[in-house]
């Protein structure tokens, strides 16, 4: 590649935009603070607003959201892809009617330079204390630290199935 197109790649990098809120320096320090707060942020009893300004603050401009679902009974699964306000959209209803706590129960990370791939298995539950989770799947989450923070830039993830069951392996951390 010549200096000129790296020059126009390295021109084209996007700023931080002022409509993302400043986040707590404590949910961006590192990428275990980081994923922490994207859990934490949507987890929360029926009814409760959840801090969409904390969840808002952890993204990087554009990022994207992309659960794998099918988009009716009759269809195969596919990745629908969201940025945070239509991640908001599609679940704001829901936890206004259900209790909702996820929180990971395994990782797999990958890092280089200012990179990072996080593999994290999760499980949901309507109630802290709810002896089994009611969904399990895992998150594919990919970081990138500006030199003074971390952002995320994608989740995509699935739900297990019983088509799909999560392998043991990815039930343990590596």
């Amino acid at each position: 590649m010549s200096k000129s197109k790296r020059r126009v790649i390295k021109s084209n990098v996007k700023p931080r935009t002022p409509d993302i809120p400043e986040a707590n320096p404590a949910d961006v320090a590192s990428i275990d603070a980081i994923i922490a707060a994207a859990y934490d942020s949507i987890s929360g009893p029926a009814g409760q607003k959840r801090d969409w300004e904390r969840e808002r603050s952890l993204y990087y401009p554009d990022a994207r959201l992309i659960p794998t679902a099918k988009p009716s009974a009759n269809d195969e699964l596919a990745p629908e892809l969201l940025d945070v306000d239509g991640l908001i959209a599609r679940v704001e209803s829901y936890f206004a009617e259900h209790g909702f706590y996820e929180k990971e129960i395994a990782r797999r990370t990958e890092q280089f330079g200012r990179i990072a791939h996080v593999w994290s298995t999760y499980e949901s539950r309507h109630k802290p204390g709810d002896p089994e989770p009611f969904m399990r799947g895992i998150n594919s989450i990919q970081l990138f630290y500006d030199g003074a923070r971390w952002w995320i830039v994608n989740i995509y993830w699935q739900q297990e199935s019983t088509e799909h069951p999560i392998p043991e392996k990815y039930l343990r951390e590596n």
